[in-house]
């Protein structure tokens, strides 16, 4: 059985042809700059495409719920009908430069320093300085997943509006509330090339079902990290 295609959104190219994508500037980003702006830029620099598909797709959202009752909101995102492998293609290249390089995790040196910087502004009675050290080594570990400006703004939270030492949980929800935005879209990059990969039409090598097996990994990855 041959698999009909769907229509696709609007200036979306023909779903049976896949083109070669031209190389275009890296995806812009400034980790200053607020997380609203920061989201119009990287979406501005997104092909046309692939910011239709988007703009159009639908989200909900659900109470999250954990061991102390209310944890937030969750974020449900599906992509319109007509999704094709080159949107799918277009999605793989963007999340590829954004977990490459902007949610790219922070080097070992990088997350030690900032770290030690932190906590130097609330030491510790009664801790030797080598204790300190591997307690930053805990820390580190921790926040390995995160990128070093999301590190660097929740330090600098931290340090504008708390007198005492943050504990190891309270910088996780900083560093994940700093990036929420990248990860949103990678979250949605991620779901739009599954849900291309899955049409069948053949972007990229190997399999469909096995390009859509490890896409669905990836997306199932950044919902965590978003969780």
């Amino acid at each position: 059985m041959t698999a009909q295609p769907r229509s696709a959104p609007p200036g979306a190219s023909n779903p049976s042809v896949v083109t070669h994508l031209p190389s275009r500037p890296p995806l812009p980003f400034d980790p200053a700059a607020p997380a609203h702006e920061r989201g119009l830029a990287l979406a501005s620099a997104l092909p046309v495409p692939l910011r239709t598909v988007l703009a159009s797709g639908r989200v909900e959202r659900r109470p999250r719920f954990g061991d102390r009752g209310f944890d937030g909101v969750t974020e449900d995102w599906s992509p319109p009908d007509g999704v094709t492998a080159q949107h799918a293609l277009m999605a793989r290249r963007a999340l590829d430069e954004l977990t490459g390089s902007i949610l790219a995790p922070a080097t070992p040196d990088h997350l030690l320093a900032r770290i030690l910087a932190l906590l130097s502004h609330y030491p510790a009675k009664g801790t030797t300085p080598e204790v300190e050290h591997l307690v930053a080594l805990d820390w580190a570990e921790d926040l390995g997943e995160f990128p070093a400006w999301a590190v660097d703004a929740a330090a600098r939270t931290w340090r504008r509006t708390q007198k005492w030492r943050p504990s190891i949980a309270e910088m996780r929800a900083l560093c994940e509330e700093a990036c929420a935005p990248e990860w949103a879209l990678a979250r949605r990059l991620s779901v739009i090339a599954v849900a291309g990969s899955a049409s069948g039409d053949g972007a990229g090598g190997g399999t469909g079902h096995g390009r859509a097996g490890r896409l669905r990994a990836l997306a199932g990855g950044a919902v965590r990290r978003m969780g």
